[in-house]
This record gives structure tokens, C-alpha cells and sequence, in this order.
């Protein structure tokens, strides 16, 4: 009963939302991120268009044959889609997923042939199919496209430069909150490669409950492009007494890592990859992760998305979620304490900032943390 009364609690709060003038964003945000998401897939129809700013009223025409001739992506992009019946529901007939399976086909040709400058990439069909499932294909050809201009932008250039840009983040974060985890996996010289499905794909190819999938796309379409690698470490260190039960070996890590749980617990995960961004932001991680100028990758350049208010921006919400739970808390949980103590002398200064945070809330926050702005221009250095 008790969950029943949030459930409608949460609707009406979404409802009010949408209906607002101009549309509240910034509460869709929160709503998308905190526990259970959007709820539902009738929902995620009204809101996502709202968290990429993407006008319904003027959906793409439906595809003509002439998408398909001549295209160099589509012999690459038909062999994906062929290879991606786990992507559908069980049971579903043949002749239903074959339609959705050309659907898809087109979706994807129709954003590389409206932007040339965008590349093909494995791994990008299993993105598109989730939105194709939940909100059909005229709709997902436009959400697709404008998430591909935008979050998943360093994944479509010629290279995968900005891929391993982006990949290089996570033992960072690994290391601001378990040295011991972080240490023990350079020693295994396991490397990142092993969380590359997760990020390409938002985790669409390695999950395989659809719920968890798209629950997942309720909290990143919310957030910073760089979420899912925050999502992917909280992962590892959910993991951490595996690790390091583990043979100090790449190979021993690698396998071990690379076969993600299908039994987390997602809600909490969520939870601590949002605690763990506004603690540890990408600026501040910036110097040892960075490959290349910060100006080429979209975590730095989503100062331009079309965000209607400062109040809007997702890391706002985050960091407005995170004040309020700080204050929680403080009125008797130590837990948090212990977990962002690290034996190294730079967390005293760590703690000192949180300890500010936590009692002078958003304004402090600013001001300590000048650092979470979108697009700070560092002088980075190459992480090796």
C-alpha cells in the first residue's frame, strides 16, 4: 500500500510537472533520477522528449527506399540488427520483431544520413532499440538524433579517441573512493577495456531484464554525458571484495569484471554513481583522465544543449539531491564518513569542503566547488 501511495504520489508530482508553464525540467530531472524513475514506458513517452528538448510536434517523415541505396553504413548496420533478437521481449512474434527489426534499420541510417558527421559505431543499434521499444520509431528517430549530437557524440568520430577519453575516467573515480580497489587493478594491469560495452551502449547490450535497462536511460538522459562511467565504477566498487579476491592477473580481473551481475542493486547503485559525480566531478578528474582538449568531447561542450534555465541543468538537481540527503545524514549517519575517507592527505582538505557543503547547502557549494561548471578550460595532462 505504502508503495502504491508513492507510486501516485510520483505520477501526480510528473503530471504537475508537465503541466506546468514553462514545463518544470528540472523536477522531470529529479523524478527521472531518484528511485524507480519514470515508472512507466507511457511515461517515458512524455518526459524523455523533455530531458533532450526535443519538439514532438515536428517529428521526422517516415523513411523513404532511397535511405537504404547507396549507403556505406547500411550493409554494417543490417548485420547488427540481425544479431539483435536478445534486444526484443521473448515470445514476441516473428513477424512483429522483423518489422521493428527494419524500423530500427531505418532509424539509424536516417540520423547518420542527416549527420554526416556522425559514425557508425557497433554497439550504437542497442541504444537506438531501446528507445524504438518504448516510444516507437517516429519519436525515437528524434530523441536518437539529438542524443547522438550530444551524449553520445565522442562515441560517433572517426577514432575512438574520445572513447578512451571518456573510459579513462573510471579508475580515477575508483581511486578517490578505494585506493586499495584502484591500486590492485593497476597492478593486475587489467585496464578499462572491460567496462566498453557498458558505456557504448548505456548498458542496453550487457543487461539483459529490459526494466533495468530503461531505468538506467531514465538517470543518464537526466544527467551529465559522463554518468554512465560514474555508473560503470559504482559498479566495480559494488564488486570490490570480488576483486580483490581475485587472481592479481589481467586476465583474472578482465573475466571477472567483464561478466556483469544481472542481480544488482540498482536503486542504490544509482544512487551512489549521483553522490559519487557531485562529490568527485569530472573537472576535478580532468587532469588524469584527459587525452585530449577538454573543447572536443561533449562532457565539456553540454554547456550548449538546450537547457531552458540554470535551475535546469542536471548537475543542479544532482547537487541540490545531494545537499538534501547530506543533511540526512548528518542527523546520524556515519556511514558516508568512512566511505569517502581516504588514507591520503589530500582528503583532509575533501572533508573540509563536504563539511562546508553539507552546512551552508547550494551557495557554499558554488562557491567551494567553482569547478562543477560545464566547461572549465584546463591545462590537461595525459593520464597514462
Amino acid at each position: 500500500a505504502d508503495f502504491d501511495a508513492k507510486k501516485k504520489r510520483k505520477v501526480a508530482e510528473i503530471n504537475q510537472a508537465l503541466s506546468s508553464d514553462p514545463i518544470d525540467v528540472a523536477a522531470l530531472r529529479r523524478m527521472a533520477i531518484s528511485e524507480g524513475g519514470l515508472l512507466t514506458d507511457e511515461i517515458r513517452c512524455k518526459v524523455w522528449p523533455k530531458l533532450l528538448s526535443v519538439n514532438t510536434d515536428n517529428l521526422p517523415p517516415p523513411p523513404g527506399k532511397e535511405l537504404r541505396e547507396d549507403n556505406k553504413d547500411y550493409q554494417q548496420v543490417l548485420l547488427d540488427v540481425r544479431r539483435s533478437l536478445r534486444r526484443f521481449p521473448p515470445g514476441m512474434p516473428d513477424d512483429q520483431r522483423e518489422g521493428l527489426q527494419e524500423e530500427l534499420i531505418d532509424i539509424i541510417l536516417h540520423v547518420l544520413k542527416r549527420n554526416p558527421q556522425l559514425h557508425y559505431y557497433q554497439g550504437y543499434h542497442d541504444i537506438v532499440v531501446t528507445f524504438l521499444l518504448v516510444v516507437g520509431d517516429r519519436l525515437a528517430t528524434a530523441l536518437v538524433e539529438k542524443l547522438s549530437t550530444h551524449h553520445l557524440r565522442d562515441f560517433m568520430d572517426p577514432t575512438m579517441d574520445n572513447t578512451k577519453h571518456i573510459l579513462n575516467y573510471l579508475m580515477p573515480i575508483i581511486d578517490q573512493v578505494n585506493p586499495e580497489v584502484h591500486d590492485f587493478m593497476q597492478s593486475a594491469e587489467v585496464g578499462t577495456i572491460f567496462a566498453l560495452s557498458w558505456l557504448i551502449t548505456w548498458f542496453g547490450h550487457v543487461l539483459s531484464d529490459f526494466r533495468h535497462v530503461v531505468r538506467l536511460y531514465d538517470f543518464f538522459l537526466a544527467c551529465h554525458p559522463l554518468m554512465p562511467i560514474y555508473f560503470a565504477a559504482v559498479i566495480v566498487l559494488h564488486r570490490q571484495q570480488e576483486v580483490l579476491e581475485c587472481e592479481c592477473d589481467m586476465a583474472s580481473v578482465h573475466h571477472l569484471l567483464s561478466q556483469i551481475p544481472q542481480d544488482l542493486p540498482y536503486e542504490s547503485l544509482i544512487s551512489k554513481a549521483g553522490d559519487l559525480f557531485v562529490q568527485f566531478p569530472p573537472s576535478e578528474l580532468a587532469k588524469e583522465a584527459a587525452q585530449q582538449q577538454a573543447e572536443r568531447t561533449a562532457a565539456s561542450t553540454f554547456k550548449d544543449f538546450e537547457l531552458a534555465s540554470v535551475q535546469q541543468r542536471p548537475d543542479t538537481v544532482l547537487r541540490q539531491r545531494f545537499r538534501l540527503r547530506g543533511e540526512e545524514r548528518l542527523r546520524g549517519e556515519e556511514r558516508t564518513k568512512s566511505i569517502l575517507t581516504k588514507p591520503r592527505t589530500n582528503r583532509f582538505v575533501k572533508l573540509a569542503v563536504m563539511g562546508l557543503t553539507v552546512a551552508l547547502g547550494a551557495a557554499a557549494l558554488a562557491v567551494v566547488k567553482s569547478a562543477l561548471e560545464w566547461a572549465p578550460k584546463f591545462e590537461l595532462q595525459i593520464f597514462p
